[in-house]
């Protein structure tokens, strides 16, 4: 496979472009304003995308850079909602909602690059921009798209064009913007399965002809799919009460009477949403060179936690306080807690022994107090999600001549955002945590650039500043301890950054050249507190994970005729160092160093056949001198005088580890051994990443457009080839997507039916490399979506009927194997069964 990507993209390119016919470039204005034209089917060809991946306004076939533009009526026709849905359209990427640990944030990786951590210690490597504005985490990143314009996903690192640095690539949401032309807007009303009601709607206001004003709003309100239940009800409606021991009901609504049975045991739901958001812009245009708009928007999020199941228990392996206590009700935690059923739980967010409650062999459970802090005991948290985010922004845009714009942006934002989760997914409180996560931050980027036969360039200046904290708490009678954490977060970052495509010897070959400055430093102060039985220590450390450095990005580009363009590139990337956010005891306290890397790609654009098809391929070749890996393992829990605290397990080597790691063996008799405790061990890897991609969008006959992508990625690295088993990387090798629609003109209805449907495809994936236990629930899978539109010309509305997962497929997001850290169980999570929407769109 070593060289077949680019010999496949070099052949392709060959002879496809001899194949070619003629087709016309748009030319862009060194103007920043955002614009985007759909492809449209019914007009007699592709007709050009513009994208501003640049900075400056371009055709998309006439950018040398693997992008994915999805347009404003391409996310309306995949039935797209949010920016967690992107896989369905972006080759060699994966975006998805956070796995409830870690709240309501978004999974993104790109050319098997990513990170799924939404903690304020974490850089994303996936740099997201909403208008011009970059959001530094993961948590509250899963934008729901509205009234958007149109996305931009650019593959690869992109640090000489953008404000903040990006290792594996940036996702460039641009909005639509008020216009003082018309009096325009949309209502839009969806209802489906699982009570789903959506409200979007949008208006452009026209105040003079300088000023306009847009507004728009969503609500979107769906019950989760996952079903709560009560784990005594339904041992009783299972006929085996006995399992349920002496476990009070969790709701009394179930206890059955004489003349009473519940109709089901169902207390809650996980997997709903809840959420609202309102935006709004002001537009003051003195002149047609001049632009000041000021934008300001707000999201409330109460959604269910996400869905999340248990799918493997191994018995007998917790020990301490919660056997104890567990014996006390008659259960035990065990395989019992499996409802066989990916699509319900048994988590309840709390914990059924009180405290102060007393128990043989110990003299309470755990007090009520140690130091003035309340312990565990009778905790429960709320199994929603309570995220506050809003900001504030002010752009203008400046066009000096025909071919010189500056622009300048800055902005505020805050966030506050609380979620617990029970990791247990059982009645019992093995594991229960909840956190609180705020930051407030400034963001002010500037940039001039220009356009013109010779030279098109970017230069520009980017700062953030941030205050950020988390105050959490993590109840585990496992262990035998409780952990409050009080840590600040505190980053600054300062960049200045310049990008030149120089075409010396006309209008054919051109050169491209960046170069970046970035100065970035972050001062963390972590607090930890650890109540331990029968001690407590306290855990204090501060870090500043900083760094100074030069990025710099090379290329060449070859425009074989007006329809074919061949480039090659090369790029650096890095992420800032980091630390251990999550240290339980002094011994796990750590700081690592970034990521580093050089990126190079080689491409083709293509539009053949008169325009009706559309090729753009890619292939690419990531060298990481520098990549730091995590390992979960395992170590003793420590007391206050750092002495290991008896418990029933041994410790043994940790296979793949940095040399004295160390995880969970088999057990020993009581008092003979250790109390496990998980760990996270940290190790600098290089690292080969290879693939390629094609993406692709093919309008044979006027109404008839078909269009997908397939990409392919390999990621060898030193830490794969050591381990015991599963000597591969964790994310697919394989993606890929494609769909189809007509378009059919039907006189007699005023309008037309345009029927689509759309196929998701993931090869399998591994979900560790310490045990193949699991990695059944994890195989290739194909999932289908459908839509049928009715759309009225004469009254400007339209209909749309649809199905996601079509064909009602069973298959997990991903997999937890928390067995791995010694854990007793291990989570997944389901992706949602399916589903069926009714669309309502009213244009005027």
């Amino acid at each position: 496979m070593k060289n077949l990507e680019l010999a496949t993209i070099s052949s392709a390119a060959l002879v496809l472009a001899l194949l070619a016919g003629p087709a016309s470039a748009q030319v862009g204005s060194a103007s920043a304003a955002p614009q985007a034209t759909p492809q449209d089917s019914r007009a007699g060809g592709l007709e050009d995308i513009v994208v501003t991946a640049t900075r400056q306004s371009t055709n998309l076939q006439d950018t040398p850079i693997a992008i994915t533009a999805v347009t404003a009526e391409a996310i309306e026709q995949k039935g797209i909602t949010s920016v967690g849905e992107l896989t369905a359209v972006v080759p060699n990427t994966q975006f998805r909602k956070s796995q409830g640990a870690f709240g309501p944030g978004i999974d993104a990786t790109i050319r098997g690059i990513g990170n799924r951590d939404t903690s304020l210690a974490s850089e994303p490597v996936v740099a997201f921009y909403l208008d011009d504005v970059y959001f530094p985490t993961l948590l509250g990143s899963n934008f729901d798209l509205l009234d958007i314009e149109h996305i931009e996903v650019l593959r690869g690192p992109q640090g000489t064009l953008f404000g903040r640095n990006s290792l594996a690539g940036a996702v460039n949401i641009i909005s639509k913007q008020p216009s003082t032309s018309d009096v325009y807007g949309r209502i839009q009303i969806t209802a489906g399965s699982y009570d789903r009601m959506d409200f979007r709607g949008s208006l452009n206001l026209p105040l003079n002809e300088q000023l306009a004003l847009s507004v728009s709003a969503l609500s979107k309100k769906r019950t989760g799919y996952q079903k709560i239940l009560d784990f005594t009800c339904e041992m009783r409606a299972r006929g085996t009460p006995a399992l349920s021991g002496s476990l009070p009901y969790a709701s009394t609504l179930n206890m059955p009477t004489a003349g009473f049975t519940p109709k089901d045991c169902v207390v809650g739901h996980q997997g709903g949403e809840d959420v609202q958001a309102y935006r709004g812009s002001l537009l003051w245009k003195p002149s047609e060179d001049l632009r000041f708009t000021v934008t300001g928007d707000y999201i409330r999020d109460t959604s269910e936690n996400n869905a999340d199941s248990i799918v493997g228990i191994i018995n007998n392996r917790v020990s301490g306080t919660v056997v104890s206590a567990a014996n006390t009700l008659g259960l035990a935690y065990d395989t019992r807690f499996l409802t066989g059923d990916p699509y319900s739980t048994y988590a309840s967010f709390s914990d059924p022994i009180a405290a102060g409650t007393v128990i043989p062999g110990n003299t309470f459970y755990n007090g009520l107090r140690i130091n003035g802090v309340a312990v565990r005991g009778g905790a429960s948290f709320s199994p929603f999600i309570d995220l506050k985010n809003w900001g504030v922004s002010a752009k203008m845009s400046w066009d000096i001549n025909p071919d010189i714009n500056f622009l300048a942006v800055v902005a505020h934002r805050e966030m506050v955002e609380t979620h617990s989760y029970d990791d247990d997914g059982s009645p019992l409180n093995v594991v229960l945590r909840s956190n609180t996560f705020s930051e407030e931050y400034w963001t002010a980027e500037a940039r001039l650039s220009g356009q013109s036969s010779f030279i098109d360039w970017v230069v520009g200046g980017f700062y953030f500043t941030a205050d950020g904290s988390q105050h959490a708490a993590f109840i585990s009678p496992q262990s035998s301890f409780q952990r409050l954490i009080d840590s600040e977060f505190n980053p600054t970052s300062k960049a200045v950054f310049a990008n030149a495509t120089i075409r010396p010897f006309g209008e054919a070959l051109s050169f491209v050249g960046g170069l970046r400055y970035s100065d970035d430093k972050k001062v963390v102060d972590f607090y930890n507190v650890l109540d331990t039985s029968p001690s407590a220590s306290d855990t204090v450390f501060y870090v500043v994970p900083q760094q100074t450095r030069f990025d710099w990005k090379a290329g060449v580009n070859y425009q074989l005729a007006s329809n074919a363009l061949i480039y090659v590139s090369a790029a650096t990337g890095n992420s800032l160092p980091g630390f251990d956010p999550r240290p339980q005891q002094p011994s796990q306290i750590a700081q690592y160093d970034g990521n580093d890397d050089i990126a190079y790609e080689i491409g083709a654009k293509l539009d053949l056949f008169d325009r009706r098809v559309r090729l753009n391929l890619a292939a690419f070749y990531t060298d990481f001198k520098n990549r730091p890996t995590s390992i979960s393992g395992s170590e003793a829990l420590l007391d206050a005088n750092g002495q290991p605290v008896p418990g029933n397990r041994a410790l043994v080597p940790l296979a793949g580890g940095p040399a004295g790691s160390t995880t969970c063996g088999a057990v020993v008799a009581a008092g003979t051994g250790i109390t496990c405790l998980g760990r996270t061990y940290y190790r600098n890897q290089a690292a080969k990443i290879r693939g390629f991609e094609a993406e692709y969008t093919i309008n044979p006959v006027d109404g008839l457009l078909i269009n997908g992508s397939v990409g392919y990625t390999k990621l060898t690295a030193p830490d794969i080839r050591e381990r015991a088993v599963n000597r591969r990387q964790n994310s697919p090798f394989w993606t890929a997507n494609a769909g189809v629609q007509y378009t059919a003109e039907l006189p007699s209805l005023a309008g037309s039916i345009t029927p689509r449907v759309d196929w998701i495809y993931e090869s399998s994936q591994v979900v560790s490399g310490t045990s193949t236990t699991f990695d059944n629930l994890m195989p290739a899978r194909s999932v289908f979506n459908a839509r049928l539109t009715y759309d009225n010309d004469e009254y400007d509305f339209s209909i749309a009927v649809g199905a996601t997962n079509l064909f009602d497929k069973v298959y997990y997001y991903n997999v937890f194997d928390s067995q791995a850290l010694g854990a007793a169980y291990t989570n997944a999570q389901p992706a949602a069964p399916r589903q069926f929407y009714l669309t309502v769109e009213k244009s005027f």
